[in-house]
């Protein structure tokens, strides 16, 4: 354990490893993407598919992610979308939350969810992160926080949110990401989850890929300022192949700034117990 160290865990939905052809990897544009390309520079491949047949999913490769267990082979399959109810519970018993408020530690989820009271969540539309996050404290940053800009909504500048009524400011990537880096100042561990990444991948829509990367990119040209920890890695790959539009097989990137904290990691799995072991 390092005192004093603070780990902010940038999870990027649906980012792996691809190949260096551009016409079917659009992160293989580092001029484009100089931000993104540094992190996946100076990261490392790890499998995400687990030893589990078939295409890694976001539901048992987030709760890989969040437990440290290997959540497919557990459940016998990959499980797409929101946890079943036994999926659920292995991530209310087993998540790194949890495991580190245990010892004393302060962590938190950063993400905000645009709600004055957290019983409007519908249960069977809780993802993992959201499964760990209410078992952990048992509620999310909500429109107040987000107000004081103590809260990150998942797409950066909360433009997402006029939908949903809201008549704030909008915010820059960096904005966003001054944001986050104060919240994960105040706290052990901090988790921020963006998942537009994957919902572009699906979309099969050039131009929605390329703005979707071209704003995280500039999130991370502040976020990689960060002067603890910063971790970023996925739960599968997506966006990086725009052949298809569907998740695939390829490995996903570990970026962590302080790499010599982490002994090697070979696949999803083995992240929330070496994170666990840095802090404790």
């Amino acid at each position: 354990m390092q005192d004093g160290l603070k780990i902010l865990f940038v999870f990027v939905d649906g980012l792996g490893l691809g190949s260096n052809d551009p016409a079917v990897n659009p992160l293989a544009d580092r001029d484009r993407f100089p931000n993104i390309g540094k992190l996946l520079e100076n990261s490392v491949p790890l499998d995400a598919a687990l030893g589990v047949p078939g295409l890694p999913q976001s539901a048992t490769g987030q709760a890989a992610l969040l437990t440290g267990l290997n959540a497919a082979k557990l459940m016998g399959r990959h499980i797409e979308g929101f946890p079943p109810p036994r999926l659920k519970a292995l991530v209310q018993e087993h998540n790194i939350f949890s495991k580190l408020l245990a010892t004393g530690k302060t962590c938190t989820f950063a993400n905000d969810y645009w709600l004055d009271d957290v019983a409007h969540i519908p249960r069977r539309r809780e993802s993992v992160t959201t499964v760990a996050t209410l078992a952990a404290f048992g509620g999310v940053r909500g429109k107040a926080e987000l107000a004081a800009n103590r809260a990150v909504y998942h797409d950066l500048t909360r433009e997402k949110l006029r939908d949903r009524g809201y008549t704030g400011p909008l915010i820059t990537p960096k904005e966003a990401a001054e944001h986050l880096i104060a919240i994960a100042d105040d706290h052990d561990f901090t988790l921020f989850e963006f998942f537009e990444t994957d919902h572009a991948g699906h979309s099969g829509d050039k131009e929605q890929v390329f703005q979707t990367l071209e704003k995280l990119d500039r999130f991370f040209a502040t976020a990689l300022l960060f002067n603890g920890l910063l971790i970023v890695t996925s739960d599968h790959g997506n966006i990086e192949d725009l052949s298809v539009r569907t998740h695939t097989m390829n490995p996903v990137p570990l970026f962590a700034s302080q790499p010599e904290k982490f002994q090697p990691l070979e696949n999803i799995s083995q992240l929330a117990p070496a994170i666990i072991q840095v802090l404790v």
